[in-house]
């Protein structure tokens, strides 16, 4: 089977961005299918692609997989126009790809909404099968983070519709996201939950060692936020945290970001201003080296905005490297994940908007490295039942096979 797959944000190991896209089609190609990956060009994808000047983007082989880099620059620090405007020359390009090149079957994953555009030009101008892998519910989320523009939650919903029902099969990252789709797609409509999986090797606890980072000092405890520092994920409720803290006098707890984002240079401009120095901000590191990383903390942060859309309709690739990596996660949102760690007793969860019951749980779990130990192992233990990367992958194989019948 060959399979052109449409993944704007796709991205190796040597990037420092969540690799689904990568592993599922490493899957493919391992089960024997051909695999053309279309992306865009950002910083953290970890491609390093020869140029094709007559095409004007850049191609290569990455471990067996065909991958077309177009020339559609994005950062998730630019404003809702440019981005909007990346998505939207993403998507026409693609449609270009997608009614030029011989395949089989189109696969296309959102985010953006705007990805199931070569999708349905796929489907309709060639008759191709087309599964639709929707990552977060547009425009519901959108709608949840302040977007009010009636035009852009219109055009949202159109290719959110248009898309569930002329996909052969669906997709969804959370049960939220499922029950979205189901709500609006066609009855009869095959829509399979396979949520973000745990690289067991990569974030391993054996990797645990001294963390070397400025600010850390032997005998700390520090906890890690790791990934995007976006409006979605609201991140000052960690300023909250670190300030009730310094009031209760501790300077033990540490509160470490790594990675990039809208919000970051504001978080640590506002930390700065307030005299939080338990807050310490670092750069995105490759996928690789976050994995030696995540397992030297003492626990993985799992902060989101406090928003209904996000309790079950959200699966961050975070929570899944936490508990590969057998750190426990302490938990600031209602939801599946919550709900997860607490029947694993993976960690702790704590009301949102509630900065003293999460200084409460950062402070207990300083306090009890037994306690630590045992939660982190629970961790390592729901990641190799439940999220293992090899047999998520070999399920998303399964519905493009499937899909193909």
């Amino acid at each position: 089977m060959r399979v052109l797959y449409f993944h704007q944000h796709f991205a190796t190991p040597q990037g420092s961005t969540g690799t689904r896209s990568y592993e599922f089609a490493r899957a493919l190609v391992a089960r024997g299918h051909q695999v053309t990956v279309v992306c865009g060009a950002h910083a953290q994808s970890g491609l390093n692609l020869p140029s094709v000047e007559a095409r004007g983007w850049r191609r290569g082989q990455v471990n067996g997989i065909d991958v077309i880099s177009l020339p559609v620059a994005y950062s998730n620090h630019d404003s809702l126009v440019r981005r909007g405007l990346a998505f939207i020359r993403f998507a026409s390009r693609s449609v270009a790809i997608a009614l030029e090149f011989d395949y089989d079957l189109v696969f296309a994953t959102s985010t953006p909404i705007t990805a199931v555009i070569p999708g349905l030009a796929a489907k309709y101008g060639r008759g191709k099968p087309f599964v639709f892998e929707v990552r977060d519910l547009w425009p519901e989320l959108p709608r949840a983070l302040g977007l009010r523009n009636p035009f852009l939650l219109g055009a949202m919903s159109f290719l959110e519709l248009a898309g569930y029902a002329s996909a052969d099969a669906c997709v969804g990252l959370s049960p939220g996201i499922v029950a979205g789709i189901r709500a609006r797609a066609p009855d009869h409509k095959p829509v399979t939950m396979i949520p973000n999986g745990c690289d067991l090797d990569l974030f391993h606890p054996a990797n645990r060692a001294r963390l070397d980072l400025p600010g850390v000092a032997p005998g700390d405890f520090v906890a890690g936020f790791t990934g995007a520092h976006g409006p979605a994920n609201g991140l000052d409720a960690l300023l909250a945290v670190a300030a009730e803290l310094r009031r209760r006098d501790d300077r033990r707890v540490k509160l470490v970001f790594i990675g990039e984002g809208k919000e970051k240079e504001r978080l640590a401009a506002a930390a700065r201003e307030q005299g939080l120095t338990q807050c310490l901000f670092f750069p995105s590191v490759p996928k690789e080296q976050l994995g030696r990383l995540t397992a030297s903390l003492d626990c993985g942060l799992m902060v989101l905005r406090n928003l209904p859309a996000f309790y079950q309709g959200t699966s961050p690739n975070k929570f899944f490297d936490y508990v590969a990596a057998g750190i426990p996660v302490v938990n600031n949102y209602p939801g599946w994940l919550a709900e997860l760690i607490t029947t694993a007793e993976a960690g702790l969860v704590v009301p949102p908007d509630n900065p003293a019951a999460f200084a409460d749980a950062l402070q207990r779990l300083a306090a009890d490295p037994e306690l630590r130990q045992r939660l982190g192992a629970n961790a390592r233990r729901l990641a190799e039942a439940h999220f293992a990367r090899g047999p998520l992958a070999a399920k998303f194989v399964g519905v493009l096979e499937a899909t193909t019948l």
